[in-house]
């Protein structure tokens, strides 16, 4: 397909919507609107109620589709006009108000998709498709892409996040296959045209290799608590002193400095191994209630278990750094595995493969989920004021599907459609086993405070082609 022709279609579209062409910025033209956008980074259609988008790259021959779930009840299929197999439309997704207007916005990774011709059996240049929000739902905008496209993956991963303090979230789009080793580009920063950050850029400073997949995974948090949001990139296949040890690189954009951390790093709990992928999947929240973004780092290849052998998946562990006035700290880390949690660790689980925070018993802290797929399982533990993560009353979830917590997500009061303003809302616990393409959902609860009470596991949606593969 011809991405500079491509369009995207809404099947069906929402009532007396129409798809929006963006032109050069994030903001689009809009007629009058039924009603404004109350501000709630979760809310597509300004009803006051969370929507959850749920991607499904393989759908379709592979062209891929996203379903998006409304509050109201109404569920939407985005596709994009004239979508070729394998172009993979949803392997990625982010959720921000890139244009200001108070409404969420949903952009879409198209990791696989050639601006030119095919490629047999090569990868993707990559897209990124923009959906603005709206009083009558998404409606497509700007697609993105990089100016020399090469085999990229342009949109594997995606993050947003308030980089500059403006009020607008800034879009950052990972292309972890770029020839530099990954790089990201930040659209959006006030006063700043398209951003490309490597790990050669000057300030960065860091050695790098075609094959670390600088990239992959991207988040945001304000670590720091001034108000501006930091980028973290994570390059799970970083060589830097073994093969496929991982590593992060948390970014101030606006102020142009990059730390580098990895399981080498003094205070981070744990040693750098072959094949560890330290940084495989990140998770922001604020675990101690103190103000300030903590971070979560999966470690999905960690070996634990007797005997393991090299590149066997991994028991798994997650990192956890916690954020204080000088932005994130080292000297309290912590490492999270099944050796003191429930369950029992093995080579094949990757705990640490998907990770989610949210605040499941409405005390204000925000917990973490932990994706354990091989056990088909999700480990979920309790945040608290005092010392953050907790092994006290941690829950092991289990539920349907072969890899089951491969993906996890929190959404809040959606069960009941509740409205956001009413109260904070407590969150459920959202995940998916892709290869089933199964959506199973757990309501959260404020009885027992300190503790986490998670409803019964239930189905609440079924899809092909990978359904689940990621939130959004």
């Amino acid at each position: 397909m011809n991405a500079l022709l491509a369009a995207c279609l809404i099947v069906p579209l929402a009532p007396g919507a129409a798809p929006v062409a963006g032109v050069g910025s994030f903001t689009a033209e809009r007629g009058p609107a039924v009603r404004a956008c109350g501000g709630h980074p979760l809310d597509f259609d300004g009803d006051g109620r969370p929507d959850l988008a749920v991607a499904a790259p393989y759908d379709g021959a592979r062209a891929g589709s996203v379903t998006v779930m409304y509050g109201s009840g109404k569920k939407v299929k985005l596709t994009q006009e004239g979508a070729e197999a394998g172009d993979s439309f949803g392997s990625a997704l982010a959720v921000g108000d890139f244009n200001g207007d108070r409404c969420a916005d949903l952009a879409v990774g198209v990791s696989e998709e050639f601006v030119g011709e095919r490629v047999p059996g090569g990868d993707g240049n990559g897209v990124v498709q923009v959906f603005d929000g709206g009083p009558g739902g998404l409606v497509a905008g700007k697609e993105l892409k990089l100016d020399k496209p090469s085999s990229d993956r342009f949109g594997a991963s995606l993050a947003a996040g308030d980089l500059d303090g403006d009020g607008k979230d800034e879009l950052v789009v990972g292309a972890p296959s770029h020839r530099s080793g990954g790089v990201v580009t930040v659209y959006g920063m006030k006063g700043r045209k398209a951003y490309r950050i490597t790990q050669k850029t000057a300030w960065v400073g860091q050695a790098a290799s075609v094959t670390d997949q600088w990239g992959a995974s991207l988040a945001a948090g304000d670590f720091d608590g001034d108000g501006k949001d930091e980028l973290v990139v994570g390059a799970p296949a970083d060589s830097v002193r073994v093969d496929g040890q991982g590593s992060v690189t948390v970014i101030d954009v606006r102020r142009k400095r990059a730390r580098l951390l990895t399981q080498s790093t003094p205070g981070i709990k744990g040693a750098s191994e072959k094949w560890d992928n330290f940084g495989a999947a990140l998770a922001t929240g604020d675990f101690n209630g103190d103000g300030k973004a903590d971070l979560a780092i999966g470690v999905p290849g960690e070996g634990l278990s007797a005997n393991q052998r090299a590149m066997d998946y991994g028991d798994g562990t997650v990192d956890v750094l916690y954020g204080s006035r000088g932005g994130l700290r080292t000297d309290r880390t912590e490492a999270w595995s099944q050796n003191t949690l429930e369950g029992k660790p093995r080579y094949y689980d990757r705990f640490g493969a998907a990770l989610a925070a949210g605040d499941f018993n409405g005390d204000g802290n925000d917990e973490l989920a932990i994706g354990v797929p091989g056990e088909k399982a999700v480990q979920v533990l309790a945040g608290r004021s005092e010392g953050g993560l907790t092994r006290v009353g941690n829950l092991l979830v289990k539920g349907k599907g072969q890899d089951f917590g491969a993906a996890v997500t929190a959404l809040p009061g959606w069960e009941r459609y509740r409205s956001l303003a009413k109260r904070p809302p407590v969150y459920g616990l959202v995940v998916a086993a892709p290869d089933q393409g199964l959506i199973m959902y757990a309501a959260g609860s404020r009885r027992g405070s300190g503790k986490v009470r998670l409803g019964k596991v239930r189905q609440i949606d079924k899809g092909a082609g990978l359904y689940g593969y990621t939130f959004g």
